[in-house]
């Protein structure tokens, strides 16, 4: 009878809708403080200094400390762009549009929304993409 139920709901109730905005917000939280530690680890300089070392290392050392800040550089901008995606969940919730795929129309199943709570498709949409991406530019020559 659930299933059935499902079938003819087009959105989540107030209480659906406020148990998946704890999850986000949670998310959010953690993500926010994560970026924090990202962004100071690549805006701030490294407090162990290479000045009393052999000039080789010095060298190898700034080449390391150059791909890292890179590095986290990177996964700053990811962290942001997972943060947008959960601010724009909370505002999905607050428009009652939250769970609701945007291809199929359908809602989105609560359990994937649990794990994925920004997720805008649906298990099906998602695959129906992922089988009709383009490959890239490479894939004829990494083909055989």
């Amino acid at each position: 009878m659930a299933d059935k139920e499902n079938n003819e709901k087009t959105r989540y109730s107030d209480e659906e809708l406020q148990e998946f905005r704890e999850i986000i917000e949670g998310k959010l939280e953690k993500a926010r403080r994560d970026l924090a530690l990202l962004t100071e680890a690549y805006t701030t300089g490294n407090s162990h200094d290479t000045t009393d070392t052999a000039p080789t290392f010095k060298v190898l050392e700034e080449g390391h400390q150059v791909l890292s800040k890179e590095e986290n550089s990177q996964l700053a901008a990811r962290q942001q762009k997972f943060i947008n995606n959960l601010e724009n969940a909370l505002v999905r919730i607050e428009n009652k549009t939250y769970g609701i795929c945007r291809v199929t129309g359908k809602l989105i199943a609560k359990e994937r929304l649990r794990s994925v709570p920004h997720a805008t498709l649906s298990i099906e949409a998602k695959k129906k993409q992922y089988q009709n991406r383009t490959p890239g530019p490479n894939y004829e020559k990494n083909k055989g």
